[in-house]
């Protein structure tokens, strides 16, 4: 069953054009991962559909909702649809678990004796429990990283949207992260990753699709994508980038 749909998604930067009339139809519960050249307009559709972009033209339908018509309240939507940056974003000042605390407080205006224990049983499935009371600047990149996504869990979304969420981080800090993803692949949430992490795409993605130029050029599953693309474009690209990485 289909819990989002994209219809000629566009987007222009003054009279640069980022997105070109991207469609798309993600499932519920399975895992999209955009992959592509920098620049080709991952970041940009992630954050169109968090409504943090307004799109030019087209829509975007979230559970049989347009959420993509002016003047919409913002806020609800990204409740339920979370969106994770390769920037981790933690305030410096507050502890792990305060960060994650913030928004839920704030937003369902609930005391934190009553959240407290539902944001520890987050940390403890995702191996954070000994590093709640610690500072960002106390935790690695890829603790910050999962304390970052613990965050946008709190907030019980629907969807979660993760924008190059290793980039940041050390070659040996990535498996962590990827493996939290594969626990929250294997609970049924769905999601949609911009990854220049070929091997993880390839092995864990129901769909693959390919980015360039703000053009959506192909997709697929993992098996298509990757060992027989039709686009030449597609073909040039996985060439350069598999060969980079051995």
């Amino acid at each position: 069953m289909s819990i989002l749909t994209l219809k000629n998604v566009t987007k222009r930067f003054g009279a640069v054009p980022v997105l070109n009339g991207i469609d798309l139809t993600i499932e519920q519960g399975t895992m999209t991962c955009l992959i592509g050249p920098s620049g080709s307009g991952k970041s940009t559709l992630l954050r169109c559909i968090n409504l943090l972009e307004p799109l030019d033209d087209g829509e975007i339908w979230f559970d049989h909702t347009d959420i993509s018509l002016p003047g919409i309240d913002a806020r609800p939507i990204r409740q339920q649809i979370g969106l994770v940056f390769q920037s981790y974003n933690l305030f410096p000042h507050m502890t792990a678990f305060d960060n994650v605390l913030l928004a839920p407080k704030r937003i369902y205006r609930l005391p934190k004796t009553e959240l407290q224990p539902e944001i520890e049983s987050l940390f403890e499935r995702f191996g954070l429990a000994d590093r709640m009371q610690h500072y960002p600047d106390q935790l690695s990149g890829g603790q910050q990283q999962r304390v970052a996504i613990v965050r946008a869990l709190a907030m019980k979304p629907r969807i979660m949207l993760f924008d190059e969420v290793t980039s940041a981080l050390d070659p040996e800090l990535v498996s962590e992260v990827l493996d939290l993803l594969r626990q929250l692949q294997a609970d049924g949430m769905t999601m949609i990753l911009a990854t220049h992490e070929m091997a993880f795409a390839r092995d864990v993605a129901d769909t693959v699709c390919v980015l360039d130029e703000g053009h959506l050029i192909e997709s697929g599953t993992p098996e298509t994508v990757f060992t027989s693309p039709v686009q030449a474009r597609t073909q040039q690209f996985l060439h350069s980038v598999l060969t980079r990485s051995l």
